[in-house]
């Protein structure tokens, strides 16, 4: 585990950008994991059989509070982030979690401004969470759908819960007002590709942005292998064929997701190429873990941890410094090198469990 540096370097920070990192990327968008566990048991992120009855989860006295939680994110939001994502495991798991989203719907940028806040869930809880994360302050959710399937959609969460229920969550959400709601389908070779064009025309036209994900190397359990993936170039390709796309620029600086819209005007979808199509150059994203490990790469080996920090009566200014110096020596541009690691290497490289870090 990395400790805080003790005389962080000088800041690299510009007025128009935040903080900058060794590779001049701001800092910008913020991820928070809320909880390490979930009701669903993917196999592509906590398969069953490692994340079983007898998997030992963290305590409750080892997750930061929401009030750690807040301070954490008011600091980054005053060191230039502008975007706060609530993840898990399940976020929606964790008790009272729409006092959280209130503390941080709360916050405001030194210039006056709200941050975009966003959740992503499994849509398992939304029919009855939706309307009080709105009313918290909530601004829209990403809702995970793999399969349209319902016997393979139970398969794939392996608890055999509903694709009905989760599509029930969806409409949820948009009824309590927090959209556009976002799609996010991981696709897998042999296990849903058959579904592209299926996935993709399910939600043409609704007003809900389907994004596809290669399947990623996140972790050491789902047992990835790049033979498993499906190259976003052969998604566009099938969607394309049948109802043409033209791209679209990013919304913001950094955004993970290419963007495609019907020519006939029936939306977007996304494209998230993290395996073939490497994003690391316009990275913006730092996370922390449940129990306040600071982590600056979704596929980190280690974090730092702040939690220490937070409970060991470090003040603002101090807490600030520790973020500002971890940021400014960040390197880290681990996809742009995944080709580069031998395939003797790469699978014995130890990293962060996707159901511990968020996505």
């Amino acid at each position: 585990m990395s400790t805080v540096p003790v005389n962080p370097p000088r800041s690299r920070q510009l007025p128009s950008t935040g903080l900058l990192d060794a590779r001049q990327r701001p800092l910008r968008d913020l991820r928070i994991s809320v909880t390490d566990r979930c009701n669903f048991r993917c196999v592509y992120c906590m398969p069953k059989e490692l994340f079983g009855r007898d998997y030992q989860f963290l305590e409750r006295n080892e997750l930061l509070t929401f009030e750690e939680i807040e301070r954490v994110a008011r600091v980054s939001v005053s060191l230039g982030v502008r975007k706060l994502r609530i993840t898990g495991g399940e976020p929606l798991l964790r008790r009272g979690i729409e006092n959280l989203i209130a503390k941080l719907a709360a916050l405001r940028t030194p210039d006056g401004e709200h941050v975009d806040l966003a959740l992503t869930t499994n849509g398992s809880a939304l029919p009855v969470k939706a309307m009080a994360l709105r009313e918290a302050g909530l601004q829209r959710v990403t809702v995970s759908v793999d399969s349209l399937k319902e016997d393979r959609f139970q398969a794939i969460n392996d608890v055999k819960f509903s694709l009905s229920r989760v599509l029930d969550g969806i409409v949820a959400a948009e009824h309590a007002g927090l959209g556009p709601v976002k799609i996010n389908a991981v696709i897998k070779r042999g296990v849903n590709d058959d579904e592209v064009l299926a996935l993709a025309e399910h939600f043409r036209g609704t007003g809900r942005t389907l994004r596809f994900i290669e399947y990623m190397d996140v972790g050491s359990s789902n047992g990835w292998e790049m033979g498993d993936v499906v190259p976003s170039a052969e998604i566009l390709r099938t969607i394309n064929e049948a109802h043409p796309l033209e791209p679209l620029e990013p919304s913001h600086p950094g955004e993970t997701a290419k963007r495609w819209r019907y020519i006939d005007g029936c939306g977007e979808i996304g494209l998230i190429s993290s395996v073939t199509g490497a994003f690391c150059g316009t990275c913006t994203r730092a996370r922390i873990s449940v129990e306040g490990k600071l982590f600056t790469c979704l596929f980190a080996t280690k974090g730092t941890d702040l939690r220490s920090l937070l409970r060991g009566g470090a003040d603002d200014e101090a807490l600030a410094a520790a973020l500002t110096g971890l940021w400014n020596e960040r390197d880290d541009r681990y996809s742009e090198l995944r080709s580069r690691l031998s395939t003797e290497s790469s699978p014995t490289r130890q990293r962060i469990e996707m159901s511990y870090i968020g996505g």
